[in-house]
């Protein structure tokens, strides 16, 4: 070995991609479990008991909470989806169509519905539909607002849920109905729009969910006491009794009904990968 030769060095020995993998999988553990050890010996348990589980003033608010709250919260949600779902699919097509200003008026509802509020959606039906249009009283009264409110929402996501399953729906399925003798009108009735509702049935359910949660601002257009959803009857009884239980009973009942329906949207996402695979 001459003066310019160095030695080999050893090379030096690191932690392999699965090591990593499994120390830094070890670490978050670790401080997931550090920080809910922390929360449990930290809160105030006997405050927080005191103040949001109070077993009297639970019962207190059964059996009203599921046979009028509860029954009026699915009743808005139905109506507003239904609303929504009819006029999202008038939208849609509107937005598919080859006549320019029917793309322009579908095109600027989704775009101002999606970009307000659902807050401004329900201020707007209560208040400003009376004040444009005089005498004139919305069929169904709280409910037939109620209902409206959440379908104009609902309806700019919905147009374009819809819009994408139709264009996911393969090209060849059109041109086979035209060569049977289908119009055109007849073949997106009876061929395309149930192919794609098959498609976009998960993100259909998701929307379900969300408008459960949005019919809480029912509370803005004023209703009766007969009328009340599940936030409003728990706050109702939250400022008689001075106690947050009835705002804890009340959101159960929401998942009550919301765990359920994002599983089933789960199970539905799941079949439609393994039926694309």
């Amino acid at each position: 070995m001459t003066d310019t030769d160095t030695p080999l060095q050893p090379k030096k020995k690191g932690l392999t991609r699965r090591q990593k993998r499994t120390l830094s999988r070890g670490v978050q553990y670790a401080v997931f479990a550090a920080a809910v050890i922390a929360f449990a010996v930290t809160a105030d348990w006997g405050r927080l008991q005191n103040q949001f589980a109070q077993a009297d003033i639970a019962e207190q608010m059964f059996p009203d909470v599921i046979t009028l709250a509860l029954k009026n919260t699915v009743l808005y949600t139905l109506s507003g989806f239904v609303v929504g779902l009819v006029l999202g699919m008038v939208i849609a097509l509107m937005r598919l169509s080859s006549v320019g200003p029917y793309r322009w008026l579908a095109g600027v509802y989704i775009e101002i519905f999606r970009g307000l509020p659902a807050l401004l959606i329900f201020i707007f039906v209560g208040v400003a539909v009376p004040l444009a249009f005089p005498g004139t009283e919305i069929p169904g009264g709280t409910y037939g607002k109620v209902a409206l409110a959440l379908g104009l929402v609902s309806a700019a996501y919905m147009a374009e849920t819809i819009r994408a399953g139709i264009q996911a729906v393969p090209k060849g399925q059109m041109e086979a109905a035209r060569s049977l003798g289908f119009s055109p009108a007849k073949a997106m009735i009876s061929i395309i729009i149930p192919q794609a509702f098959r498609i976009i049935l998960p993100p259909l359910t998701n929307e379900l969910v969300l408008l459960f949660k949005d019919s809480s601002l029912v509370l803005f257009l004023g209703v009766t006491l007969e009328e009340r959803e599940l936030s409003k009857f728990g706050r109702d009884l939250a400022s008689t009794t001075a106690n947050s239980t009835p705002i804890l009973v009340a959101g159960l009942c929401y998942l009550l009904v919301t765990i359920p329906l994002s599983f089933v949207v789960r199970r539905m996402e799941t079949k439609a990968q393994e039926a694309i695979r």
